[in-house]
């Protein structure tokens, strides 16, 4: 029987990269298909902050961060929540994952010329019980580089494979079918696209100009989640986040459509824990967008006054960074779809960070002095850039002008001035006090406890109302659309599983296509720097068990 190559992997992001470079490893001949533009190889990766969870690191240590992996899968059980019959591989992927972070994974990387900031970030604090939500711990490890250095040694590796002749890179083919031959699947087919010379990230063509037919021993599934798809996210929102936003921005390129899920549920596979999915809400329009809608996600240090539509405080414990789709769900219950955060120039040049390697040209650009610079400005450039052009922001020097901004950048005129200066006053006033009841005042502090907070996340605790620490500042705050974490269901061996449990045979998954691993390997909530990981991980996992069953 003729096979095009050993093995199909479809979706150039970073889990096809990490299984295409494993069967390289292997010698097996590849090919990978991606429906884009050879320039927007990497997928998503390429935009990310770069982020990964590590436990027990280096870099922890050298902080006095006590970490190990008991504490951690205390955590990701925590947060998961784990509660269905179908969750029996995502906890099997949790178990391995946690493993994996403890144990090979910085080692792994690091072994292919991947460094990382020696600061950790403490995202996703929680402040429930011990058992519940959150990092117990900073866990959140910034690679230098952000995504481009993350993705680069993966990129090298399938290029080597290239240049070996073990892979064809088949851009702007774009998948519809997967067929059987004896039972297996071993046959893709699609449509050619006309080339495209889009930059990476803008909406390239879908003028078809042929159709193609691969066959292959096994055929690898990398083709990410459905971000840029609004609709679907509408159609699949769960109903204990409420109803879906009227508004959304993404955080993600439009082709992030999960058009290939469709197709693979439609050969057999079985795709489940549709309704888990991680949506932020610190979303900013991207002033300079390069894709539809495009956001920006803000990473906020403790210090910002988060209020919802009409003003009013978030509840306990919905401060910035601690609770994603806890915030999420209370938003959607106040029956508007944006918040608040309310601020000065002191706070926002010490606490926002802004997600995404085009939005850090000095991590992104491994510039030491950049960074220097960074932490000596008194606003970074890319945040100044937001306040004097962001739609979301208004930036005035007295609480009135700031209200009327407010309320300008709305359908309805919902901040009511006096309301808003008695919270702060109060807010205010329980910064001098050594015995607060302000539970956010506390997390401040307790923030500052943490040397990398204290250098880098958390502003010293001051009056937001202090002249000296102005202008104040408003940043209206969107839902971000961004990952997808159900997924096709898959065993350890990243083998796609049916509605029978049994193999989908000659198929395998990875990366957010397959929830990141088992079809859901979060649960209902991320730990964050989970995400990137997820997807080498599930990735090399599925190249590896490939490899291993072609002939």
């Amino acid at each position: 029987m003729a096979y095009d190559a050993d093995v199909i992997v479809i979706g150039a992001g970073l889990a096809g990269l990490a299984a295409t470079a494993e069967l390289v490893d292997a010698g097996r001949r590849v090919i990978l298909v991606d429906q884009e533009p050879e320039q927007s190889l990497g997928g998503q990766a390429h935009w990310s902050f770069g982020g990964l969870f590590f436990v027990d690191s280096p870099e922890q240590r050298r902080l006095r961060i006590k970490d190990s992996h008991a504490l951690a899968l205390q955590d990701w059980m925590g947060t998961a929540a784990f509660d269905r019959p179908e969750d029996h591989w995502p906890r099997k992927w949790a178990e391995a994952y946690v493993d994996f972070a403890a144990g090979e994974k910085r080692s792994w990387l690091h072994g292919q010329g991947v460094r990382f900031f020696p600061v950790v970030g403490w995202a996703e604090r929680g402040g429930y019980d011990a058992q519940g939500h959150g990092n117990s711990v900073p866990r959140f490890h910034i690679t230098w580089g952000t995504g481009p250095g993350l993705l680069a040694p993966f990129v090298r590796r399938v290029r080597e494979g290239v240049a070996r002749g073990l892979v064809q890179l088949k851009f702007r083919h774009r998948v519809s079918g997967l067929g059987r031959s004896a039972g297996a699947v071993d046959t893709v087919t699609g449509e050619v696209l006309e080339d495209s010379s889009v930059e990476r990230g803008k909406a390239s063509n879908r003028e078809v100009t042929g159709s193609f037919e691969f066959r292959a021993q096994a055929v690898i599934v990398t083709s990410g989640g459905i971000g840029g798809n609004h609709d679907l996210v509408r159609a699949n929102w769960p109903q204990r986040l409420g109803s879906p936003p009227e508004k959304m921005i993404s955080g993600v390129p439009a082709h992030v459509d999960g058009r290939m899920l469709g197709i693979a549920e439609g050969a057999g596979a079985r795709l489940i824990n549709r309704d888990r999915m991680w949506h932020y809400t610190e979303g900013i329009e991207n002033w300079h967008p390069i894709w539809d809608k495009h956001g920006i996600r803000i990473l906020p240090g403790p210090s910002s006054l988060w209020l919802d539509a009409r003003g009013d405080r978030l509840p306990v414990p919905l401060f910035p960074g601690f609770d994603t789709l806890g915030t999420l769900e209370h938003i959607m219950g106040t029956g508007y779809d944006y918040t608040w955060f309310v601020l000065n120039q002191r706070i926002i040049g010490k606490e926002f960070t802004l997600s995404g390697s085009e939005q850090n040209p000095d991590l992104t650009g491994k510039s030491v002095r950049g960074v220097i610079d960074r932490a000596r400005s008194e606003v970074p450039g890319p945040v100044k850039a937001f306040m004097d052009h962001g739609a979301d922001f208004v930036v005035e020097k007295d609480l009135g002008a700031l209200v009327r901004g407010m309320n300008a950048l709305t359908k309805e005129p919902l901040i009511d001035e006096a309301a808003l200066r008695r919270t702060l006053a109060a807010r205010d006033r329980e910064i001098a006090n050594p015995f607060t009841k302000d539970l956010q005042v506390t997390a401040i502090r307790g923030a500052r406890k943490f040397l990398g907070d204290r250098l880098i996340r958390a502003a010293a605790p001051h009056r937001i109302l202090d002249p000296k620490a102005g202008p104040l500042v408003a940043v209206r705050l969107n839902i971000l659309t961004r990952k997808t974490l159900g997924g096709l269901e898959t065993d350890l061996s990243s083998r796609v599983l049916t509605e029978g449990g049994r193999p989908l045979e000659g198929v395998y998954a990875a990366g957010e296509a397959a929830g990141f691993g088992g079809g859901g390997v979060h649960g209902y909530r991320s730990l964050e720097g989970t995400f990137l990981g997820g997807c080498l991980f599930s990735g090399r996992a599925a190249g590896r068990a490939a490899a291993a069953a072609v002939r």
